[in-house]
């Protein structure tokens, strides 16, 4: 998802500057609407919806014009692949908990990537998150809730901030156990909240300690999400288009 569709008319379908363009995916569990900008008479542009599945999905372009039905343009296949985001995305929910896969992931600490590249990594994983139908129960500390806050242990919480992973970070605060996770000492004595005040994370050690800390400026300025019941509005300020993400 997110990622800028380009839509080329051909002549018999630019129109009077009137009429307004939507694309329609239908999918087998859930339907995104879109709305469409126009870079000029024979051009739109929108963004991809984040989908819950990889699959192929139909995609209808359809016209709408005051006083008029709503006209299906042109019909076509659109597919949602699997890459390596969201494989990273699956693996770090089916591991929380998991204290060797947790501790197999802070090799990546070493590397120390770039500050450009921890942004796009955070960008992606955290995105691909957001999409995941995460199960039931699922929680940050994993499926043992006998735990208790005093037992040494790796989690999620401490993966994101070592990393310095703000996006994904404040995702994993919202979850069932985010809030939980920060108080868990790891093996070295380290707890999420001191591994960003050790890194010099602000923004990510200010997340943390703040009760009502908001949303990471980067994301709000993207986009901005309205969730109601099984349906969603997403306003993506960048090209000032909408979608209504609905469940059948």
């Amino acid at each position: 998802g997110d990622s800028v569709i380009t839509v080329q008319l051909t002549e018999e379908d630019k129109v009077e500057d009137d009429v307004v363009f939507y694309l329609v995916f239908t999918g087998s569990t859930v339907q995104h609407c879109t709305s469409t900008r126009k870079i000029n008479p024979g051009s739109l542009e929108t963004i991809s919806p984040g989908h819950d599945c990889c699959e192929t999905v139909k995609v209808a372009l359809c016209a709408s014009r005051e006083g008029h039905p709503v006209l299906v343009v042109a019909e076509e296949s659109f597919q949602f692949v699997q890459d390596e985001v969201y494989d990273a995305a699956q693996f770090l929910v089916t591991c929380a908990g998991n204290q060797q896969a947790l501790n197999f992931t802070r090799f990546l600490d070493q590397s120390r990537p770039a500050p450009a590249d921890v942004d796009f990594l955070d960008e992606k994983v955290a995105l691909a998150f957001r999409h995941l139908k995460l199960p039931a129960e699922w929680n940050v500390l994993g499926a043992d809730q006998s735990l208790t806050e005093n037992v040494p242990r790796e989690t999620l919480m401490h993966f994101a901030v070592r990393l310095g992973l703000l996006r994904l970070t404040w995702f994993l605060l919202q979850q069932p156990g985010g809030r939980g996770a920060l108080s868990i000492h790891n093996n070295d004595g380290a707890t999420p909240v001191s591994l960003a005040l050790e890194r010099g994370y602000q923004k990510l050690h200010q997340i943390l300690t703040e009760e009502e800390a908001g949303e990471p400026d980067s994301w709000s300025t993207l986009s901005h999400t309205v969730h109601s019941g099984d349906y969603s509005v997403k306003h993506h300020r960048g090209l000032d288009v909408y979608m209504l993400t609905a469940e059948a």
